[in-house]
């Protein structure tokens, strides 16, 4: 473990104490606990029982429904198959406060405006019930990946995704949004207790610097607000630059007003009053998460609501037209293609009268049919995928369309025999055994649906997406 750094010990003990910093050491030396957030799709006690064939223990955690600590069996958390298929996240607690705070619903066009790695855009997609519009942006293409990578584990369906410097956001998206989510990049001292490396850059020049753009996001982010709209603005980190004194300049500057915030997990007020300057009373109501008390990592947390109109921010937007449709499922350029999926699957064609259906060049994506935004062209990606057009103009179901739409399924159903099978299915190979019928078939073992796979005459080709296999994943 990398020793905590000179700069970080004399920050804590100017700052908090020397009883802090004690409590702080010992913290980061200690054992980690492991939480996870249970899908609100999966069935509890069915996840129970296939994780204890894994020796994986549980317990609930007060106040937050879908959170449990493990408690036996940690390193084989992150190697199931429910966790590749998306039962469950695997996050800390005190991460998962932010979108709670925030409770946005499916009426609400929510922003995630620093969305990589996906924790809190799953989580408030969740909180959505996977409805309406949801809106997740990062700066870092690499990182975006990783976004899109949960969005599709988690079955996603409502997010549009977008790779734009959050401060210059406003631009486009002036007073538009209901919810906004500014879990802002930061010194990332409460989660140094697993990333240790930051001991060896952290200093108080660069922590000037974060707090800099910390401030440019939440400008940004307020002005994207509506009038009466609702902010949460959190950090994982402990200084007081990047939490009380951004939120101070935010007050001195802009139209909002911070509101009261109720945890589930044991919490400080916010400081009001630093080295004997004092700052606005208000920051009393934001909420500082201190990792020994909360038995999580550290955090911050405010919650702020905007009073008036702010002054409009224009972009140019002369390179971004509105070039997505978004298509109902009868519309003429889609239908015939569901249909054939109709037919072929034996799925009800109202199923797909929830979604709508994006098409680019062969492939096809489907988001909640009450997403709705503008500026389509900004996007990378709207929704998940659908399906891909092949050689002969008939739609390939992706394994992602699978999951969401292979309970409806009536034919073509293929039901995997055993953990050899399995095995070979999650490595992408061909299960050897003859199939009465050729073609796509929607894949299930044990209940549950794996994807997609082909039937020849070699047998079933496995469709498991490969940025999937690169992940280890162990069957009892």
């Amino acid at each position: 473990m990398i020793e905590i750094g000179k700069n970080i010990t004399e920050y804590l003990r100017e700052n908090f104490g020397d009883e802090y910093l004690s409590r702080f050491v010992e913290f980061y030396n200690s054992e980690p606990k492991t939480h996870i957030r249970i899908s609100p799709r999966s069935d509890k006690q069915e996840l129970f029982e296939s994780l204890a064939r894994y020796g994986i223990e549980l317990k609930g955690v007060q106040g937050i429904p879908n959170a449990y600590e493990v408690t036996r069996g940690v390193d084989m958390v992150g190697k199931t198959i429910d966790y590749i298929l998306g039962a469950y996240y695997i996050q800390s607690l005190s991460s998962m406060l932010p979108a709670l705070v925030l409770n946005p619903s499916p009426k609400h066009k929510t922003l995630d405006l620093c969305a990589a790695p996906g924790s809190k855009t799953t989580q408030l997609s969740e909180l959505m019930s996977n409805r309406g519009t949801l809106v997740s942006n990062d700066i870092s293409i690499d990182r975006l990946r990783v976004l899109m990578y949960n969005i599709d584990k988690m079955n996603v369906v409502n997010a549009g995704v977008l790779n734009k410097k959050g401060e210059l956001l406003s631009g486009f998206f002036d007073e538009y949004f209901d919810r906004i989510l500014v879990d802002a990049p930061c010194s990332a001292l409460g989660i140094i207790q697993k990333k240790g490396e930051v001991s060896n850059w952290w200093n108080r020049n660069k922590i000037s610097g974060i707090a800099e753009i910390q401030y440019k996001l939440l400008v940004s982010g307020i002005r994207m607000l509506k009038v009466g709209g609702e902010l949460v603005y959190s950090t994982c980190t402990l200084t007081l630059e990047e939490n009380e004194f951004v939120l101070n300049k935010i007050l001195e500057k802009y139209p909002v007003e911070l509101v009261d915030v109720e945890l589930p997990v044991e919490s400080r007020e916010a400081f009001t009053e630093i080295g004997g300057v004092k700052l606005n009373h208000g920051i009393s109501k934001a909420k500082r998460i201190v990792p020994w008390e909360a038995g999580s990592e550290g955090f911050f947390v405010a919650k702020l609501v905007k009073s008036d109109k702010t002054d409009k921010r224009n972009a140019d937007k002369s390179r971004f037209k509105n070039d997505i449709k978004l298509l109902n499922a009868n519309s003429r350029d889609i239908k015939n293609y569901l249909s054939e999926i109709s037919d072929y699957y034996g799925i009800e064609k109202s199923v797909f009268d929830d979604y709508r259906f994006i098409q680019r060049s062969k492939d096809i994506y489907f988001v909640d049919g009450r997403w709705d935004s503008i500026h389509t062209g900004l996007f990378n990606r709207i929704g998940s995928k659908f399906g891909a057009v092949d050689k002969k103009n008939r739609v390939q179901l992706h394994m992602l369309a699978a999951q969401i739409f292979g309970k409806y399924a009536a034919k073509n159903r293929v039901e995997l025999k055993n953990k050899s099978e399995l095995e070979i299915y999650f490595r992408g190979g061909v299960i050897k055994r003859p199939f009465d019928s050729k073609g796509q078939k929607i894949v299930f073992f044990d209940d549950k649906i794996l994807g997609t796979a082909v039937a020849s005459d070699e047998g079933l080709k496995s469709q498991f997406p490969r940025a999937f296999r690169t992940q280890e994943i162990v069957i009892p």
